[in-house]
């Protein structure tokens, strides 16, 4: 846990510059190895600072397991180092793909479902290029956390079928990041997450809580890299509930065999990992072409030092916020956490230029300042929701022990340098820009009464309650609040013409345990009410496993 700092404070705002990868070639790993060095320790190595402000950024490795303490130290200088032979070793590769398939080490396959994955990523190459054009940012970072663990570089393309490189995805099961983690997830592998940020879309913070997870599930699985892929997509009690049950049959217990015993998405989720690993190692036998992505380091990590507004970060660095916010994804509000972590983003060629300017900052040039009046009525609530801040915050730098503020009282209030809406990427911003998009059908507003959910609202208008969830920038499962509004889109029942006839078709689904109204509803694209009216079924009744639905589906809705 971070020391909590707030402007004005106790500590000194002295920016400490980071360089967010250490170029470790992989013939120097190579040379290691047939040293015999065999040690992998597991703790992650803490980024120190240096105490000289005016020093050039220190370039260190990405979170990582901890050095054996009898190497040289990896701030020590070169030249005091013993000295390898290298002149010999070939040079790293300028594309970072390349390097990767260099340090492929999963098994390849020919299962049939991996070649069905891998057929899909071949027939869209549009896909595989915004893929890997949004993962340009963030891939040689990961490929530098992974190699400093000694992990497999296949991992590195985890992302890709967690997130497709999308840093604020979120996930009707409430995951986020380019990691895709649960909250729960999140808090057990000590991830940060409250009103200003959340540590499972920080790039630094999740890649490091993601390795980790997978780490311990390699650990689990007796070293089997898949089992724990499984498990980082299901979770680990679901693997060893499957390997018990193939064990039970007399069947294999690596994941092809106890494949059918795991929920579905597992079952697609590992070959989809293979896939698009096999397209990597051989794109031109697979027809596409990826683009290449330079095998240096996109960001360079600065310690701000303490809370600072993002738009003047921006500004000091000599970019746009958005693009800050993208190499921070992490960041919710308008300014980093004042408790930390401090840590900043920024490209590489921008980094010195942001630490100087940092250094030239004084403790209250960080955020901007309001001397505010009391009036009659306000409270602390209601000043931090007019300021964007917390009731915390407020509380800590007046030195205010309760709620109870007096009118006439004057309160020293951080805020933002612009306005809310110039900070593209945060986290009001994005969910006001999905709850404005316009759709199809007529539009809604929607105030929570007390008791109410997602799952009842959408039932109320008969709509999809993931569709509903959608709209709001919310999962399906959220907590809803009384007096919240939400967008709620609805649409009179189409008139089918004559063509659009002949893509509706009867299904006949038996019901399986865990099945629910929501859960069959959303898989074959129609709504609970018409499951309802067509099976006149009470959405209070349980379904039970054998119990037969009719739907009537249009075919051209359904996803293969």
């Amino acid at each position: 846990m971070l020391e909590s700092t707030l402007p004005g404070k106790s500590r000194p705002p002295t920016a400490r510059t980071t360089r967010c990868c250490a170029h470790i070639s992989i013939g120097l790993v190579g040379v290691l190895a047939l040293l015999g060095c065999q040690s992998m320790p597991t703790e992650p190595v803490a980024t120190a600072a240096t105490p000289n402000a005016a020093a050039p950024p220190v370039i260190v490795a990405p979170p990582g397991p901890l050095p054996d303490t009898s190497a040289p130290s990896a701030r020590e200088p070169l030249a005091a180092r013993p000295v390898l032979a290298l002149e010999g070793l070939p040079s790293p590769p300028p594309d970072l793909l390349e390097r990767l398939r260099q340090a492929f080490m999963l098994s390849a396959s020919t299962e049939p479902t991996v070649l069905r994955e891998l057929q899909w990523f071949s027939s869209h190459p549009e896909y595989l290029e915004r893929v890997f054009t949004r993962g340009e940012r963030y891939l040689f970072y990961i490929a530098e956390a992974i190699e400093a663990r000694g992990m497999p570089a296949d991992l590195a393309l985890l992302p890709i079928v967690e997130s497709a490189f999308d840093p604020f995805a979120y996930s009707h099961g409430r995951a986020s990041g380019l990691w895709q983690i649960i909250p729960g997830t999140g808090r057990r592998l000590g991830l940060k997450q409250n009103w200003w940020y959340d540590g499972r879309r920080d790039v630094i913070d999740s890649t490091r809580a993601a390795l980790d997870y997978l780490e311990q599930l390699h650990r689990q699985f007796d070293g089997d890299w898949l089992l724990a892929v499984a498990g980082y997509n299901s979770g680990e009690g679901n693997v060893a509930r499957a390997i018990r049950r193939a064990e039970a049959a007399g069947q294999a217990t690596d994941f092809w065999g106890i494949r059918r015993y795991l929920p579905v998405e597992t079952r697609t989720y590992v070959p989809r990992l293979l896939a698009i690993r096999d397209l990597v190692a051989d794109p031109d036998a697979h027809g596409v072409s990826l683009p290449e992505i330079d095998n240096t380091a996109y960001f360079t990590v600065v310690d701000a030092g303490a809370q600072i507004d993002m738009t003047l970060a921006a500004q000091l660095a000599g970019i746009e916020p958005e693009m800050l916010y993208l190499l921070n994804p992490g960041v919710n509000r308008w300014a980093t956490d004042p408790d930390g972590p401090y840590h900043l983003a920024v490209p590489t060629q921008h980094s010195e230029a942001f630490d100087l300017a940092l250094q030239s900052l004084g403790e209250r040039e960080r955020v901007q300042w309001t001397r505010h009046r009391v009036r009659s009525g306000e409270t602390l609530s209601h000043l931090a929701l007019k300021y964007q801040t917390t009731e915390d915050v407020l509380r800590e730098i007046n030195e205010l022990r309760g709620h109870i503020i007096r009118a006439g009282d004057y309160l020293m209030i951080p805020h933002a340098l612009e306005t809310l809406q110039s900070y593209t990427q945060s986290l009001d911003v994005r969910r006001d820009r999905q709850t404005s998009r316009r759709r199809n059908g007529e539009r809604h507003l929607h105030v929570v009464a007390a008791g109410e959910s997602l799952w009842t609202i959408s039932r109320r208008y008969d709509v999809n309650v993931r569709a509903l969830a959608s709209w709001n920038a919310m999962a399906p499962g959220d907590v809803l609040n009384a007096g919240k509004q939400l967008v709620v889109w609805t649409t009179a029942a189409p008139q089918l013409t004559g063509q659009a006839n002949n893509a509706i078709r009867r299904v006949n689904y038996v019901v399986r345990r865990g099945d629910s109204l929501s859960s069959i509803a959303t898989r074959f694209r129609v709504t609970v009410g018409k499951l309802m009216e067509w099976n006149n079924v009470a959405a209070e009744k349980y379904l039970q496993p054998g119990q037969r639905l009719v739907m009537y589906v249009d075919v051209t809705e359904q996803s293969i």
